[in-house]
């Protein structure tokens, strides 16, 4: 079995990276004119590259039958949900500065926001239930059927981010276009048998 201790750290190093050179920015104050709309749509879009990494990390088992890749599936979507919760964050520190009773109105002015806080609420569970005690205390199958919501939650992501780009849509169709292979994968894999020495496996996210 091989030993990825390293790998991990080396993962968690790089997946803090992004947060670390964002802050350096808003320190220097080099986010624009608009730092709340740099801060929002980093993190964001953040949120969105660890998801689909996080769902990347199947496929490329299976095409490679690397099996030990799965072990980074868990870390990957933490950092999915970390960014995420971020981006929420941020929107309700220094849009809504912590009055809540202004939410409800301005999800109803502004969908894109229900539907972002929707994915983020879907990622929830998912990371809550992501230790292996809880994939014991659930069962496997229950477990499984429970993370699956991820494949709603990175959709409603991708189209969270189409609702709010006002103009150039080329990014928001960019993600879409890799889930939507990440997912097709999925949808024919089910089709066909287990390439050799590819087991299924009980791994937090991403299945």
């Amino acid at each position: 079995m091989k030993d990825t201790r390293f790998a991990k750290l080396v993962l968690l190093v790089n997946g803090l990276v992004p947060l670390v050179l964002l802050l350096w920015d808003v320190y220097r104050k080099q986010v624009g004119a608009n730092p709340l709309e740099f801060v929002t749509r980093t993190t964001g879009m953040l949120t969105l590259v660890f998801l689909l990494i996080s769902l990347a990390v199947t496929p490329l088992r299976r095409v490679t039958g690397v099996n030990w890749l799965v072990r980074f599936r868990r870390m990957l979507g933490l950092f999915a949900f970390f960014y995420g919760s971020l981006h929420l964050l941020t929107y309700v520190a220094f849009d809504r500065f912590f009055h809540l009773p202004t939410i409800p109105g301005d999800v109803v002015k502004r969908p894109f926001i229900a539907v972002g806080m929707t994915a983020f609420f879907l990622m929830l569970p998912l990371a809550i239930t992501s230790t292996d005690k809880m994939v014991k205390r659930l069962g496997g199958k229950r477990w499984m059927r429970l993370h699956r919501a991820v494949y709603g939650a990175a959709i409603l992501g991708v189209l969270h981010y189409y609702m709010l780009v006002k103009s150039d849509v080329r990014l928001p169709m960019t993600f879409a276009f890799l889930l939507a292979v990440l997912l097709g994968f999925r949808f024919f894999a089910k089709y066909y048998a287990s390439p050799p020495g590819v087991a299924p496996s009980v791994v937090p996210r991403g299945q």
